[in-house]
C-alpha cells in the first residue's frame, strides 16, 4: 500500500511540517507518495526542503506534480523539476526547464556540495542582489557586500556541518500575509547530520546536562559554537555574522535541525524564538526574511535566548 502525503496547498517553513510529520508517522520500508497536485505556492523553503525529503528515507518516492499551470511554470523557472527528476519518482507533465525570470527569483534552486560552489553562488547573484536590494528594498548600499558575506556564510555550513550537499534559493516576493512589503528570502536546506551530531564531533565536545537539539542550535546560533577547534581563523564565526546581519536590517532567521526550531524574531513577525519536540527531520533548513525598508524603525528582534516565554513545546 502507498501513503499518500498531500503537500500543503501553500508551502512555507510552517507548512513544510506537516509533510514531516506524516513522514515521521510512515513505518521503515512504506511506499510513500508526496501528493502536489493542489499545491499553489511555495517559498524558496518550502521547494529547497522538499529536495532533502528523499535522503531522509532509504526508499523511493514518488512526487506528483502540481497541475495548476501557473504554479507548475513557477517551479520550473526557480529550478525544482531539474533537481526533483534525480531525486524523486515524478508522476504528472513536468515543463521543459527554462531560465530563471529574474523578477521573482534572484537564484534559482542551487546545489551546494563543496566550497567551489559558494563561491559560483555569490558570484552570479552579487549584481542582481544589489540591484534589487537597493533599488526595490530601499535598502542602503552598504546592505549589498553583507548580503553576499551573509549568503556565503549559509552556504558554507552546508560544506563544514552537513556531511552531504544540500540546496540553496534566493527570491523577492510580496510578504502580504505578515508584512504587506516586499522581501528578499534566502532559502539553505540540506538533510545531513544536522547541528548537533556536528557539535558533538568537536574534539572538545563534552556533553552537558541538557544536551539535545534545541541546545545545539543555541550553541551554535547564539553562542557561536563551533566543531572546529578555537585557532581556526573564522571557524564558527558564520552563523554569528548572519546574526548580526538579520538583527542590524530587522529581518527573520530561521534554523531548523533534528527536532527543534530556533528564530531570531523580528517585531513584525508572531512567530516563537524556540519549538522543540517537533518530529524529527535529518540536516539543517535555515531560513533568513529581509523587509524593505519603511520609516518606522522596528524594535529589537527577539531571539530564543531572551524570550522563554516563547518557547513551544510538542
Amino acid at each position: 500500500m502507498t501513503i499518500v502525503i498531500s503537500v500543503p496547498p501553500s508551502l512555507d517553513e510552517h507548512s513544510f511540517e506537516q509533510v514531516i510529520e506524516r513522514l515521521a508517522a510512515a513505518p521503515d520500508g512504506s511506499k510513500i507518495l508526496l501528493d502536489a497536485r493542489h499545491a499553489r505556492w511555495a517559498s524558496p523553503y518550502g521547494l529547497t526542503a522538499l529536495l532533502c525529503v528523499p535522503q531522509a528515507r532509504p526508499e523511493p518516492i514518488g512526487f506528483a506534480v502540481p497541475e495548476h499551470p501557473d504554479t507548475v511554470s513557477y517551479w520550473s523557472r526557480a529550478g525544482f523539476f531539474r533537481h526533483a527528476a534525480e531525486l524523486y519518482e515524478l508522476h504528472g507533465t513536468v515543463p521543459r526547464a527554462r531560465e530563471a525570470h529574474e523578477s521573482e527569483v534572484l537564484l534559482e534552486i542551487t546545489p551546494i556540495a563543496k566550497s567551489d560552489d559558494v563561491h559560483g553562488v555569490v558570484g552570479r547573484i552579487q549584481q542582481k542582489a544589489a540591484d534589487i536590494l537597493h533599488g526595490q528594498l530601499n535598502l542602503d548600499t552598504a546592505v549589498t557586500g553583507a548580503f553576499g558575506m551573509t549568503l556565503s556564510e549559509s552556504c558554507q555550513n552546508i560544506v563544514e556541518h552537513a556531511g552531504l550537499g544540500g540546496w540553496v534559493a534566493v527570491q523577492t516576493y510580496n510578504y502580504k500575509q505578515r508584512l504587506g512589503r516586499r522581501v528578499v528570502q534566502i532559502a539553505v536546506c540540506d538533510a545531513g547530520v544536522g547541528f548537533r551530531t556536528s557539535l558533538e564531533s568537536s574534539p572538545g565536545h563534552r556533553h552537558k546536562d541538557r544536551w539535545d537539539d534545541a541546545m545545539a542550535l543555541e550553541d551554535a546560533v547564539l553562542r557561536a559554537v563551533s566543531r572546529f577547534r578555537h585557532g581556526d581563523a573564522g571557524r564558527g564565526q558564520g552563523l554569528a555574522g548572519i546574526r548580526r546581519f538579520v538583527g542590524r536590517w530587522h529581518g527573520k532567521l530561521t534554523v531548523r535541525s533534528g527536532t527543534a526550531r530556533l528564530g531570531i524574531i523580528p517585531e513584525w513577525d508572531e512567530d516563537v524564538p524556540m519549538t522543540e519536540r517537533l518530529p524529527f527531520f535529518p540536516g539543517a533548513q535555515m531560513q533568513i526574511i529581509i523587509p524593505e525598508r519603511s520609516a518606522d524603525a522596528p524594535a529589537r528582534p527577539r531571539t530564543a535566548a531572551a524570550a522563554t516565554r516563547g518557547r513551544s513545546r510538542f
